[in-house]
This record gives C-alpha cells, sequence and structure tokens, in this order.
C-alpha cells in the first residue's frame, strides 16, 4: 500500500484549486447529510431499521415487509459513503497538495474521525430507540463537523503566515460572541425538537421532559439575540471601515437569519409541519456556516513565501476583500 501511495504521489500533485474545490464539496455534503438525516425524523423513519449496524437481526438491507420506512432510513445509512467519498478525495488531495500544508491534511483526517463517530452515534440512536438526548448529541456533532468543513475550506483559501487583524480587538470579539451565541442557538433548537411531536418513529420515541413552550420562547429569545448582535456586527464594521469580504459576509448572514426567523415562526403558528420543519433544519445549516465564516474575513493570513501555486485574488474570489469599506460619517 505505501509502494502504492508513493508511485501515485510520484506521478500526481493537485493544486491549490483542485483542494479547495474537495473542501468545499465536503462542506456541501455535511449538509446533504443533515438535510437528510431531518427527512428520516419527519417521515417517521428512524426505527425503519430497528436495528444496527444491519437494518434487521438477520439483513443488512430491508425487507419488503418494512414497507418505506426502512428504504428511507437504510438509504440515509448510505448517504455516508458520499461523505466518506467527499472526505477521502479531500484527504488524497491535501496529502498530495504540491504547496506541502500539513494543517488541511491534518483538518481532513479530523473529518474522517468525525465521520466514523457520527455513524456510531447515529447507530447507537437507532440501539436506543430514539432516544432525544442521543438524537440531539447526534444533530450537533454534525454540527461540529461543518466547524471543521468550514475551517478546511477557509484555510485552503488562506496562505500560511501569521494571522494579521483586520479590525480592532473589540470587533473581532463581537464576531465571536455572535459564534457563540449562535452555536447556543443551536443547542436550544434540538431541545424544541426534542420536546416537539417530531419525534423520528410513529411513538415509541420517548421526548425529552420539558415544557415546549418555554424551550421554544427561550429559543425565539436566543433568535432576537443573533440578530441584534449581527446588526451591530454591521454597523460596527461600517463605522471603522472593515474588510469588505467580512461586510459582505455579516449582510449575507443577515438575510439568512429573516429568512429563517420567518420559517421558524410560520411553523410555531401552524403546528410544526413535517414540511417546514425540513425547510427549518436547511437554514439552520447555512446560517450556521454564514455565521463561522465571519471570523475568518476579519483577519487575513498571507504565504510566507509566495510561489507559483499560491491563489491569486481572482481564484479565491477575494477581490477587495482586504479593502476596508467607507468609515462612516462623523
Amino acid at each position: 500500500m505505501l509502494k502504492l501511495w508513493n508511485l501515485v504521489a510520484s506521478k500526481y500533485q493537485a493544486d491549490d484549486a483542485t483542494v479547495r474545490r474537495a473542501a468545499l464539496w465536503s462542506v456541501i455534503t455535511s449538509v446533504i447529510i443533515v438535510v437528510a438525516g431531518g427527512a428520516v425524523r419527519l417521515t417517521s423513519s428512524g426505527l425503519g431499521c430497528p436495528t444496527w449496524p444491519q437494518c434487521t437481526g438477520t439483513s443488512l438491507t430491508p425487507t419488503p415487509a418494512m414497507g418505506i420506512h426502512g428504504v428511507i432510513e437504510f438509504s440515509n445509512r448510505m448517504l455516508i459513503y458520499l461523505l466518506c467519498a467527499a472526505v477521502g478525495w479531500l484527504i488524497i488531495t491535501a496529502s498530495l497538495q504540491r504547496r506541502r500544508r500539513p494543517e488541511l491534511v491534518r483538518l481532513a483526517w479530523a473529518q474522517f474521525g468525525l465521520v466514523v463517530a457520527e455513524a456510531v452515534l447515529g447507530g447507537l440512536s437507532v440501539l436506543t430507540k430514539l432516544n432525544p438526548f442521543m438524537v440531539a448529541a447526534h444533530f450537533l456533532l454534525a454540527m461540529v463537523f461543518i466547524v471543521v468543513t468550514v475551517r478546511t475550506w477557509e484555510r485552503a483559501r488562506e496562505g500560511d503566515g501569521a494571522p494579521r487583524s483586520l479590525v480592532p480587538g473589540a470587533v473581532r470579539s463581537l464576531g465571536y460572541a455572535l459564534t457563540g451565541v449562535t452555536a447556543l442557538l443551536l443547542v436550544v433548537g434540538t431541545g424544541v425538537t426534542g420536546t416537539g411531536p417530531h419525534s423520528g418513529d410513529t411513538g415509541v420515541a420517548a421526548r425529552m421532559p420539558f415544557d415546549w413552550d418555554r424551550v421554544a420562547q427561550l429559543h425565539g429569545d436566543l433568535v432576537f439575540l443573533v440578530c441584534g448582535l449581527t446588526v451591530a456586527l454591521l454597523f460596527v464594521l461600517k463605522a471603522v471601515g472593515g474588510p469588505r469580504a467580512a461586510f459582505r459576509r455579516t449582510v449575507e448572514l443577515t438575510v439568512l437569519l429573516v429568512l429563517q426567523a420567518a420559517v421558524g415562526y410560520w411553523q410555531y403558528f401552524t403546528g410544526l409541519p413535517a414540511w417546514l420543519v425540513g425547510i427549518h433544519v436547511a437554514g439552520a445549516c447555512l446560517v450556521w456556516i454564514a455565521t463561522l465564516r465571519i471570523p475568518f474575513a476579519l483577519r487575513e493570513r498571507r504565504d510566507v513565501q509566495p510561489g507559483p501555486q499560491a491563489p491569486t485574488a481572482a481564484e479565491t474570489g477575494a477581490t477587495g476583500a482586504d479593502q476596508p469599506l467607507p468609515a462612516a460619517a462623523n
């Protein structure tokens, strides 16, 4: 195996653009797997395959008697191979990159470790008959996976020099606070789902021992806090002449938050229809990704010794990213 790897390495080297595409595909597949998991839950197919790692005690695949729920649950399990393919391609391209970047290799392998952990935790969710706390942990681990995929993607677009802040320390702290509160919002969101009607099965699964209305109210309060921090960051970036990339990403987050809040209140006042909850799950992933990308735009990392493979502004789409916004008039 080592000889084969050395042979491949001697014949093929990935350029920076290939690694960036592999990292982006990993981000995309991480969202696909979360949305697919949500679909399993919202169709009450969480126990379509009643055991793990096999679908039944005697069969790896669902039987005709298990109906559509077995097909949905088994199809979701098969998506792990799509995720493994994406992460595997990232590991290969990062390892064979012409410009050696050990951090990207470490991040790629970290993604693989999280994929394995996700598979195990998903199996434990089935074996515990969809224990709501286990299901919540399964979702939150997926959010951690998204953190690593986004970091890998952003680092693939940067150099390896020391980070240089583009804004005052207080602005960076505001960006980190926004990220932290958004993470808390996701945690509380699992409580809303864990106490709500969509247990993932047709009656076997237990629910969290919390009052749904109170948890939903706390979730709504955190939505307002996240929106307030986002608007504050917009004004602060404008006031200090912050980088355009950071301002643009904060605007994108603002739009996503407005849409996500609209969906959230819509589902609250219509009794949580499954299709709206599915849209909300997808929106949560997009909001999380948009939030995570903001701190990366508040600083820059250039190449120590730029070589011919260093990404250009045109390649990274970073034209004007480091240019300050016009400061607000006094």
